[in-house]
């Protein structure tokens, strides 16, 4: 598994500067701020984009 940070990248946490890593794990990008542990995968913008605003939903399953 390799590490990339992205430059000029800021925390949505912590809002540090160029402290976040990217990488795939299991087909997922991963992206996670080295100094607060923050992390944010792509599936979960997926998700969000998904649920409509007006709704209160538990979980969504996807089956792989």
């Amino acid at each position: 598994m390799r590490k990339r940070f992205i430059a000029g990248a800021i925390c949505r946490n912590c809002q540090a500067k160029d402290t976040l890593a990217l990488w795939r794990e299991s087909g997922v990008e991963v992206v996670e701020c080295v100094k607060c542990g923050d992390q944010m995968r792509e599936a979960d913008k997926q998700v969000r984009s998904a649920v409509r605003k007006d709704e209160k939903i538990i979980g969504v399953f996807t089956p792989e």
